[in-house]
């Protein structure tokens, strides 16, 4: 899941307002080696946290269909992650980067819900559209002066990019084809025969289907009737 995330990001942070620009898009940590490689200008998302949502935690089970809206199985509802990225530009003046940061945040504000048909992979085969929120108030425990320490370098400006993806849960389990017939009880005593009685119980649906055959012959019949007596 979260390299799916990574190829959409990609995409997005090069298209939009940096669309055609040739500005290259990585996913590396911005440390001093790497920045000291670096030669071109460049966008720089780097997924720092990862933690789940658990507001977003769900209990019980989802069924699965297929094309004929049948259910086919069952399995536990997805759990949403919170995918914290550093997004910073590299340039060698500071004023290009931060064009490319205000370029930045002109793709990504619009793009407050990426719908499933942008999604790649398992993440679009789930159907759940995926929240995406920059530059809001960091909720992470680390703060980002932390960030750069870790990462060796110095604090520069940067835009935190958190999207919450859902993860599919496992196992899935097959579930049992549609009920079309009436179950069958045999009762017994303790030293009697095998089977002394047996009622068949129908479901309520095929009854509701079998009454409301019965109300149209019988609708039918009236009409009859009532045509031959005039």
């Amino acid at each position: 899941m979260i390299h799916e995330v990574d190829e959409v990001l990609k995409d997005l942070l090069g298209g939009g307002a940096l669309a055609g620009s040739g500005i290259d898009v990585a996913l590396d940590a911005p440390t001093r080696d790497w920045a000291a490689r670096r030669n071109s200008p460049t966008i720089n998302a780097y997924l720092y946290d990862i933690r789940e949502d658990v507001h977003r935690r769900q209990r019980g089970q989802v069924p699965v269909y297929d094309e004929r809206e049948v259910v086919i199985k069952r399995r536990q509802p997805p759990r949403w992650f919170r995918l914290s990225y550093l997004v910073t530009a590299w340039t060698k003046q500071p004023q290009d980067e931060h064009r490319l940061l205000s370029a930045v945040l002109a793709t990504l504000i619009p793009r407050e819900v990426l719908a499933p048909s942008e999604l790649p992979g398992s993440l679009g085969a789930l159907g759940m559209s995926v929240p995406l929120s920059v530059a809001g108030i960091q909720t992470e425990s680390r703060s980002l002066a932390e960030i750069w320490s870790a990462l060796g370098g110095e604090l520069k400006p940067s835009l935190d990019l958190v999207v919450t993806a859902p993860f599919p849960a496992y196992p899935e389990y097959d579930a049992g084809p549609p009920v079309t017939e009436g179950a069958a009880v045999r009762v017994r005593t303790v030293d009697g025969p095998p089977v002394t009685e047996e009622r068949a119980h129908r479901p309520t649906q095929v009854a509701a289907a079998r009454q409301a055959r019965g109300a149209a012959r019988g609708a039918a019949r009236g009409g009859r009737g009532t045509g031959s007596g005039t």
